[in-house]
């Protein structure tokens, strides 16, 4: 049931306008973005206790407390959102307490929760962007943080914290903005985007281009692509979820799909439970979004986003800066195997930056960081500079 005594509001700042354009990282412009964000807690008086949250593919900047609408998102705001998406693990005296930390979550550049995105309308057309809106990276993420933080007037972090995609926002941020923050936290993410993961990207967006509702990205005065976007959770879907949790969450009845299948028969629960995810995703996201997304994490390499010409070159910023990583990794993650946290271990470890490596064992695969704080509030409150003893029973 939700909390309605911790109602919170999403804010919104600008950046760059049709004269000056907002330019991003490899030579594309837009004439200007606006960007949704919410903050937790209080600055202090030397604006020295600021955290940075970043958040995974399909979430949102809302990451703690009840909000029930947000301007301009309209239907893709579904009930399931209003409490936030990390509850058990932020908020006064959790791990990542708002009574000692100043917090800000940021929806991302090309998002469809109130940042500029492919549903956003073109000043330049009058029209939504749809198939214009341009190519993304995840330096064009880690930027816009920087921008968002120094529009609060916050000149360095205390610490910066994402899981999964947002682990990979994390990362860039530290090595293109080394002297914005001190402490780094990416949860269960990665150095370089795996040929399996891009392979499996590669056929969530094939899903959606072959929507014969697509158009290109041009779809907002239609019908949206909903079977593409639907089949394209399904195909991640069972990368965040562990195949167990899986089998447990799966309905005890099967359910067959007359919308979507005609010839073929539902044969058990778990095609029963995907179809029943892939449905209610396009309820609240965006395919073109989901698109921008995907494919700038398809193309993520450390190195190379960091604009750096090697590994050492990467790191060097971290290390003169002083930098301390806490990396965690998930042993039965399926979406970002321990292998890649355990890579990037090995980078900071042999270029001399701080760092620990927790590896949490779960049965609850990617997913875990959404579900399982007590797993991790200890290390996130020792790393932080709390004491790790008074949050380790939480959730």
């Amino acid at each position: 049931m939700a909390d309605l005594t911790n109602r919170v509001e999403t804010k919104f700042l600008e950046f760059g306008s049709a004269e000056q354009p907002y330019e991003l990282a490899f030579g594309e412009s837009l004439p200007g973005i606006r960007v949704a964000y919410e903050t937790w807690g209080e600055l202090n008086e030397d604006k020295s206790n600021a955290i940075l949250l970043c958040h995974a593919l399909s979430g949102s900047h809302h990451a703690w407390g009840y909000n029930p609408e947000i301007e301009g998102v309209g239907e893709l705001w579904q009930e399931e959102m209003h409490q936030g998406w990390w509850e058990e693990f932020m908020g006064p005296g959790k791990a990542i307490d708002t009574n000692k930390y100043f917090v800000v979550c940021a929806n991302y550049l090309g998002g469809c929760y109130g940042t500029t995105g492919p549903r956003s309308i073109n000043p330049v057309t009058g029209k939504p962007y749809g198939s214009q809106f341009p190519h993304l990276t995840i330096a064009d993420q880690a930027d816009m943080m920087a921008r968002v933080i120094g529009a609060l007037g916050i000149e360095q972090l205390h610490a910066a914290i994402g899981p999964s995609v947002g682990g990979l926002i994390t990362l860039t941020f530290a090595t293109r903005h080394a002297e914005k923050v001190r402490t780094v936290i990416p949860l269960c993410s990665g150095f370089k985007t795996t040929v399996l993961n891009r392979l499996i990207l590669f056929e969530q967006i094939l899903a959606i281009e072959n929507d014969r509702n697509f158009n290109g990205g041009d779809y907002y005065e239609g019908t949206a692509p909903d079977y593409g976007l639907a089949l394209a959770r399904m195909i991640s879907h069972k990368t965040f979820v562990h195949l167990d949790a899986i089998e447990r969450r799966a309905r005890n009845d099967v359910r067959q799909d007359a919308e979507t299948l005609a010839w073929y028969q539902v044969r058990d629960t778990f095609q029963s439970y995907m179809l029943h995810q892939g449905k209610k995703f396009v309820k609240r996201f965006d395919a073109n979004t989901y698109l921008r997304i995907i494919d700038m994490w398809s193309r993520y390499d450390a190195v190379e986003t960091g604009k750096a010409s090697s590994v050492e070159a990467l790191l060097k910023p971290c290390r003169e800066h002083n930098h301390k990583f806490l990396v965690f990794s998930i042993d039965s993650d399926f979406c970002f195997y321990p292998e890649e946290q355990a890579e990037l271990v090995g980078h900071l470890e042999k270029n001399d930056v701080e760092c620990m490596h927790i590896t949490v064992h779960s049965d609850k695969g990617h997913d875990s960081f959404l579900l399982e704080p007590h797993l991790y509030a200890p290390h996130l409150a020792y790393v932080l500079g709390q004491d790790a003893s008074s949050v380790s029973q939480l959730g």
